[in-house]
């Protein structure tokens, strides 16, 4: 679905792993590999996580191979394509993002939003910086740092709790990030909305 895309950019590595691996099972239907891996190929994976997930489908390989490596092998297993470099800055030199973050789930519900003005090329997290810095009484967060980068688990003094399956979801005109706070980059005029639901 989604012009190649498997899930999200996170479950693009092992989705693709496991694809390879068990491609013979598809018979007789054959498993079309080239949309997804242009997914793969196009995107700007930053996070080491990603990175070392989706790193073994590009050379063919999967983590199952790991137990049959040659280690005293020379042979060059780099791979035929390079990731994508960084994206050039842009010619602007900050960008206004439409900041929103909205409660209707538990509590006293609210809705405050927010007009951002962040450096060219700045990630979520850095405009969620400064509207905490412009307005801390409204648009306070807090995060914790995981193997995927840093994870929002709460804004404006309320938490996402497991017990009763609540997080912070990140929205953009309507659809979910497919990236997470720390490597998503905001374009300019572009609505963010942070809205507390459930899984």
């Amino acid at each position: 679905k989604k012009n190649g895309m498997i899930g999200n950019i996170y479950s693009m590595g092992l989705a693709l792993q496991a694809l390879e691996v068990t491609r013979k099972f598809y018979a007789p239907r054959k498993w079309d590999c080239a949309q997804a891996f242009s997914v793969v190929y196009a995107h700007d994976y930053q996070q080491p996580m990603a990175i070392a997930q989706v790193l073994p489908a590009l050379v063919g390989r999967s983590y199952l191979d790991a137990a049959g490596l040659d280690c005293a092998a020379t042979k060059d297993t780099s791979p035929s394509r390079q990731l994508p470099l960084s994206p050039m800055p842009g010619t602007h030199a900050s960008i206004q993002v439409h900041y929103s973050i909205t409660n209707e789930l538990r509590g006293k519900h609210f809705h405050y939003s927010t007009n951002v003005t962040a450096p060219s090329g700045s990630t979520l997290l850095q405009v969620m910086e400064v509207a905490a810095e412009e307005k801390p009484d409204i648009f306070s967060f807090q995060t914790e740092q995981t193997s995927w980068g840093p994870y929002v688990t709460s804004i404006h003094g309320l938490a996402g709790n497991t017990d009763d399956r609540t997080y912070w979801q990140f929205l953009s005109a309507g659809n979910a990030l497919e990236e997470g706070v720390g490597t998503y980059k905001p374009h300019d005029g572009e609505h963010i909305e942070a809205v507390f639901s459930t899984y």
